[in-house]
């Protein structure tokens, strides 16, 4: 039986085909199970609160292009407002948490010193501050706060998790040959770290995204896509509150596919797919 020449050369292999087809063709029919269900309930309870999907569609092209007069803006202004937020919580949870993981995994002590007080805040919800953080630091910087929590605590204990799980017969063959703890640190601990950091990431993600939301619809005045979904709601426009919702899933989902890319890339490179 001759090879076929394509998955010689690795452009074609016939398997990973046939499960990428079959994990298409289930998805696809999950989403159309989904809509027809939600449908038959729009149709069968009849209520505002629950709009038929065609509504919803209609809805969220009509947010991009339509500007409602008490907030100022359309949907892309509110999108800016939540990425602005979004963008700079996840940039301080993420310079804080690496270096604090990276320390708490690799030094006993610190790890002693700091895990209480991890402990301590870890199991509280970060909706939970939206309230003190929105008087504290604003309607901007509140928001912010919160989803620098969702990402912090996901990210911290996969970093510190990653350093702890290093293989000890690759710390024992560095030190073999002459490797110091800086040295260590560098080629060993901190590279194979770096998959359960994308892992962290990726979970932060998604957890940021629900913070967000939270945090604006309780008091992000002037924008936001949080913001709008309490607007729509509060002023009867229901489908348009699914449309915000349905905003946030695309942002969620764009945003955790982007750290999957990454993570492939990084994992090729480092030889572990």
């Amino acid at each position: 039986m001759k090879d076929n020449p394509l998955r010689i050369f690795g452009l074609f292999n016939r398997e990973r085909f046939l499960a990428n087809m079959n994990q298409t063709i289930f998805g696809i029919a999950a989403i159309v199970t989904f809509i027809a269900a939600w449908w038959g309930f729009s149709i069968y309870l009849n209520l505002a609160y629950v709009p038929s999907p065609d509504r919803v569609v209609w809805a969220f092209f009509t947010s991009f292009e339509k500007t409602e007069i008490s907030l100022g803006t359309n949907m892309w202004g509110n999108i800016l407002a939540s990425l602005q937020r979004f963008g700079i919580g996840f940039v301080f949870a993420l310079a804080l948490a690496l270096p604090v993981g990276l320390i708490m995994g690799f030094i006993k002590t610190a790890d002693s010193f700091f895990k209480p007080l991890v402990e301590l805040f870890r199991p509280i919800p970060p909706v939970a501050w939206v309230p003190i953080f929105l008087l504290i630091f604003g309607i901007f910087w509140g928001p912010v706060m919160v989803i620098f929590l969702g990402v912090f605590f996901p990210l911290l204990s996969n970093v510190i998790f990653g350093v702890k799980s290093v293989d000890q017969p690759l710390i024992d063959a560095a030190r073999t040959m002459g490797a110091n703890r800086i040295t260590l640190f560098k080629k060993v601990i901190f590279p194979y770290t770096i998959p359960f950091i994308m892992t962290g990431i990726t979970i932060g993600l998604g957890i940021g995204w629900m913070c967000i939301v939270a945090a604006e619809m309780i008091g992000a005045v002037g924008g936001g896509v949080g913001f709008y979904i309490f607007y729509s709601e509060s002023i009867g426009r229901y489908e348009f509150m699914y449309a915000g919702m349905a905003v946030i899933a695309i942002l969620g989902i764009g945003t955790v596919g982007v750290s999957h890319y990454v993570e492939n890339k990084l994992n090729r490179r480092m030889g572990v797919k």
